[in-house]
């Protein structure tokens, strides 16, 4: 069965483009979800397993430092694309003029200059993914945060404002080193 190691907690957009990519190959596979990418990359390298793939998003921080630090072992395979969930910002509060504090991964950090209302000058504390923006937000670290649509209703938080789905390309990288 393969296995795809990639981005988690649960509602991130690679856990949904590793879904994708298994549906659209008919594969039946296991999607093995991780705190940040690098510790989906050892884990994959330490595996018997030699069709374990990672799978990466091209927006996520630092992917060409794991490409290169990890080429002597894994090499890309595989490119495609897909819209990730509706990205929003969302919050515990209902009112955005109240929020004091953000939440977000890096990637999608610059949505933050389109929230309407916001109050200016706010610098958002930056985690290891949207899913994890929204489950801290939710837990009270923050007020706000960019996440998924997905993650923020399963957190229980106010969408504030809907950016829609974002086109985005995601990597496959297989064992192997580069010939």
């Amino acid at each position: 069965m393969l296995k795809i190691h990639t981005l988690g907690p649960p509602g991130t957009n690679c856990e949904k483009a590793a879904k994708v990519y298994l549906d659209r190959r008919g594969i039946d596979g296991q999607v093995l979800l991780y705190e940040t990418l690098e510790e989906a990359a050892d884990e994959m390298m330490c595996t018997e397993e030699p069709d374990d793939v990672l799978l990466g998003c091209i927006v996520y921080p630092y992917l060409h430092e794991l490409v290169f630090r990890n080429h002597h072992w894994m090499k890309l395979v595989d490119c495609f694309v897909v819209d990730t969930y509706d990205m929003v910002f969302a919050s515990r509060l209902a009112d955005v003029s109240r929020i004091a504090s953000i939440g977000s991964h890096p990637a999608p950090v610059d949505l933050l200059a389109g929230v309407t209302g916001l109050p200016g000058a706010l610098e958002p504390v930056l985690v290891t993914s949207n899913a994890e923006a929204a489950r801290l937000c939710a837990a009270g670290r923050f007020d706000g945060c960019i996440s998924t649509r997905l993650a923020a209703e399963r957190a229980g938080l106010h969408i504030l404002q809907n950016f829609g789905p974002v086109p985005m390309g995601f990597s496959i990288h297989a064992k192997g080193a580069h010939q």
